[in-house]
């Protein structure tokens, strides 16, 4: 490591000496040297600022993360849970899997698997490496990259604890596997990292529902990494839903890789956190692979969310559709980069991205930039973005039928929320999505009527 520590990074240094001094030195050799290398990366990076030319991070000051010095839980935390609070951020019955993780560590408590289809693995990442640890080596952090990026670094550094999900070749799961990750703490402001690790082999097919939330409103740091393998043929539909406390920070970076033939859809619904960062990167490695990527964002009061979406079209014969939807209501700020590179000799790449902002209040802002960088001749790309407010012309003839003010208001935000809602095809987590963006709606205040 170097020897120059800052003020920023020393407290995250410690932490991972006090991290291997508890048990974490006793893993596998590749998994030490794998955090080894990780923390002496984010020693080297740091956290990333909003300087000039550093346009990832342009529009979004990660200072107030950077400045808190978050605690971490190195041992083994009492559940302190009920099970009625578990379940308002589950959904469904005991039928299926869930793995259940509170303040970062494994709750075998409150996890379950069972009527899973033969070899089909759902388990903690801890236990992965024990007993797959071929699979996982081969897998982990090698769609992660951890080299360039700080948050990714430090989460990698303390890898432990997680989510590991496998799908065998020609094997469908029926029943969505819920990823269920709560924040507890009430006392001291902590951080928690969660992994995940999602691997569908050839032909195989499943639905993973990612959730992130906060049980108590305080401020806490929730630094996430989601790695997806899509084998040739196969299909995985990944929802992601993040609804942390409004004091609370959370950075998610999903990585994803497509094979030959294979089929990516993601919904992402983001409804909590002071400050939010979504990182999405999909490359298309495999000829005739496809993606769909939704994404839902209600944000008021000073929320800030900022989702960057990036599909690498490595190959010829692929497509993608992006579509992301903000509601934005009193002070609060929304920054979209949507970035699509088509490689050269990728011919034949069918592409189109948006970026659709409602926005509630004079006070709220939207920054979006879609791009893309094109090397290839014939392909079909489009992209566009828009900001505006309610429709007057549309409230008019709303009210006209009888609506107050308010109910046509609430009609008209629902009725634009609800194409990202509705992409989502499992109905379970459709019905579980509906209720969130109601009751996220509820609590919007309308302070600056348009």
């Amino acid at each position: 490591m170097t020897q120059g520590l800052n003020t920023q990074t020393t407290s995250y240094l410690s932490a991972f000496e006090e991290f291997e001094h508890n048990g974490a030195g006793r893993a596998p050799s590749w998994v030490h040297d794998l955090r080894i290398d990780a923390i002496s990366k984010f020693d080297d990076l740091g956290f990333p600022t909003a300087r000039r030319g550093n346009e990832e991070w342009k529009y979004t000051d990660v200072g107030p993360i950077a400045s808190t010095s978050f605690q971490f839980h190195t041992a083994h935390v009492p559940e302190k849970v009920s099970a009625r609070n578990i379940g308002r951020y589950a959904f469904g019955s005991n039928v299926g899997a869930r793995l259940v993780f509170l303040d970062g560590r494994y709750s075998q408590s409150y996890s379950f698997s069972s009527l899973l289809p033969k070899g089909v693995s759902v388990m903690n990442l801890a236990e992965a490496i024990e007993t797959r640890g071929d699979l996982v080596e081969r897998y982990l952090a090698q769609e992660a990259e951890y080299s360039s990026s700080g948050f990714t670094a430090l989460n990698t550094a303390f890898i432990q604890d997680g989510a590991f999900v496998h799908v065998p070749a020609n094997t469908v799961v029926e029943e969505p596997i819920q990823l269920l990750f709560l924040t507890l703490s009430k006392d001291q402001e902590r951080i928690s990292q969660p992994r995940v690790l999602i691997v569908a082999d050839e032909n195989s097919s499943a639905t993973v529902l990612e959730t992130h939330a906060g049980i108590t409103d305080n401020k806490y740091f929730a630094n996430g990494v989601t790695e997806v393998v899509v084998g040739p043929g196969a299909s995985l539909k990944h929802y992601r839903v993040q609804r942390q406390s409004e004091q609370a920070f959370h950075v998610g970076t999903t990585r994803a890789e497509l094979g030959r033939d294979s089929r990516y859809t993601s919904v992402a619904m983001d409804v909590g956190s002071a400050i939010a960062r979504n990182n999405l990167h999909v490359l298309m490695s495999g000829e005739g692979c496809s993606c769909s990527l939704n994404g839902l964002y209600v944000v008021a009061g000073s929320q800030h969310v900022d989702n960057e979406v990036i599909i690498d079209h490595a190959v010829a014969h692929t497509s993608s559709r992006e579509l992301y939807k903000g509601i934005l209501d009193g002070r609060s700020r929304a920054v979209f980069h949507g970035s699509i590179i088509v490689r050269k000799n990728a011919q034949k790449v069918d592409a189109q991205q948006a970026d659709k902002n409602l926005l509630l209040s004079d006070q709220a802002e939207a920054d979006t930039k879609p791009a893309f960088w094109i090397y290839a001749d014939d392909v079909k790309c489009g992209h566009g973005a828009a900001s505006g407010k309610l429709d007057e012309n549309a409230l008019f003839y709303l009210r006209s039928r009888g609506l107050d003010q308010e109910t046509a208001r609430r009609l008209l935000i629902r009725a634009f929320a609800k194409e990202i809602i509705d992409s989502v095809r499992a109905e379970p987590v459709r019905g579980h999505l509906d209720r969130l963006l109601t009751k996220t709606l509820s609590g919007l205040q309308f302070n600056n009527p348009s």
